[in-house]
């Protein structure tokens, strides 16, 4: 197989190749195209994954780069995104500039999340059409975030397979693992909700229930996302971005108050990550790297990617159209949800009895979300507009056309299609 990774300039790239590593006997890839604009940390990235293989004994991994993208796709069985438009800096601008209005400024999450969307979807699509041209059967595996609205707008208005993913489905698994000393894979659950709005519930290990007491001490994992008495209460497993609805007023003078924020940090890791990485005489990644955060994607996505290629009947959680299986969204809405994976394609599973306490909560982030993907691909600032008015964490017309203004201000650069510019179909 031949898989591209676009936004390899990432410091999460050697992951995918430490589990090709631990897959090799399952998976047998013989190229891996990297791509990436920032010809700099390409160059980094690309030396660094070739030390790093070599280093694993997988000297039969052919490593190629380029910063077009139509030089990288032909002949790609599966291309991975994992890039960041507009870099962290972008990012600080998601958070600092929500913040001055008084309200979340997180990259996914809020009007910093929209601001991403806004930026990311035309770059997914133009993708998706280079894909259609130079490798049309190739499967687009995306980790760009916010990856459920990404994965909403490519199965809108791209005719490629694809799908999105996310390391946070796991998280239960992990948890209930952990406590009961038990394999990940002997853990199920139903999950309910979106990218970085889930919860999951019905926690089984080895096809049995967990007993009360063992389930409080899997929930207690979760306390920073909401009190410990409504976690109870519910029973449920909320996603770590659940913090910024249920604690809201905590989270938001947190990140106030903080010296720097969450962007800010990430810029001064990454550039020693990248340092490291560009030592020749390095061939681990540096331990910097767990600092970072937002590991275990590679997992999940090659995960996917051996299940499809050996037709392996598999459980994951993954961003793909409703179809169905939750009753109060949208058929063409795409959710966060247990499915079965094989080579005959991706089924979200039905959940009829989804949790009441939160149903409400998913539904008016999905309503959000499908105006700012409409928005992206139009840009149409009423439509942005109505869909920041609609989020949960902003819910005021009147604060949110000055906080609109000056996010499209501070990202003209990469948006043209609120400026003058065609449109992204």
């Amino acid at each position: 197989m031949k898989i591209v990774i676009v936004g390899a300039g990432s410091p999460y790239s050697p992951e995918i190749v430490k589990e090709l590593a631990l897959r090799r006997d399952r998976l047998q890839v013989r190229e891996i195209a990297l791509h990436d604009i920032d010809a700099r940390r390409l160059s980094i990235l690309g030396d660094f994954l070739a030390r790093y293989a070599r280093s694993l004994d997988m000297n039969h991994l052919r490593f190629s780069a380029f910063t077009d993208w139509n030089q990288a796709l032909p002949g790609a069985d599966y291309v991975i995104t994992q890039y960041r438009v507009g870099g962290n800096k972008a990012r600080v601008l998601d958070e600092r500039i929500p913040m001055s209005h008084g309200f979340i400024g997180q990259e996914t999450t809020g009007p910093g999340g929209m601001m991403k969307a806004l930026r990311t979807i035309p770059v997914a699509l133009a993708l998706a059409k280079a894909m259609e041209i130079h490798c049309p059967r190739a499967m687009l595996i995306n980790y760009t975030n916010p990856a459920g609205m990404v994965a909403e707008a490519l199965a809108k208005y791209a005719s490629i397979r694809s799908v999105g993913l996310c390391a946070g489905g796991i998280r239960p698994a992990q948890a209930a693992a952990k406590i009961t000393d038990c394999a990940e894979g002997a853990v199920r659950y139903d999950y309910f909700g979106l990218n970085h709005m889930s919860f999951a519930y019905h926690i089984t290990v080895g096809g049995q229930p967990l007993d009360d007491h063992t389930l409080q001490k899997v929930l207690e994992d979760r306390h920073d996302e909401a009190t410990p008495q409504w976690i109870r209460a519910c029973g449920l497993f909320p996603s770590s971005y659940l913090q910024y609805y249920f604690r809201t007023g905590y989270m938001f003078e947190k990140m106030r108050t903080a010296p720097e924020t969450r962007g800010e940090r990430a810029q001064a890791l990454e550039k020693v990550i990248l340092d490291a990485y560009a030592d020749p005489t390095r061939d681990q990644p540096p331990p910097e790297l767990q600092l970072r955060g937002g590991g275990g994607y590679s997992q999940v996505a090659l995960g996917l990617l051996q299940a499809i290629e050996h037709n392996e009947d598999k459980w994951m959680i993954c961003n793909v159209p409703n179809r169905g299986a939750i009753s109060c969204l949208p058929a063409d809405a795409v959710i966060e949800a247990g499915c079965m994976v094989n080579a005959a394609g991706i089924v979200p599973l039905p959940q009829p009895d989804f949790p009441k306490q939160v149903w409400g909560l998913v539904c008016a982030v999905k309503n959000y979300e499908q105006l700012a993907v409409e928005a992206a691909v139009t840009g149409h600032r009423d439509t942005a507009l109505a869909a920041l008015a609609a989020h949960p964490l902003v819910r005021d017309a009147d604060r949110a056309v000055p906080l609109l203004e000056d996010l499209l201000e501070a990202n003209r650069a990469y948006l043209p299609q609120f400026f003058g510019g065609e449109d992204c179909i």
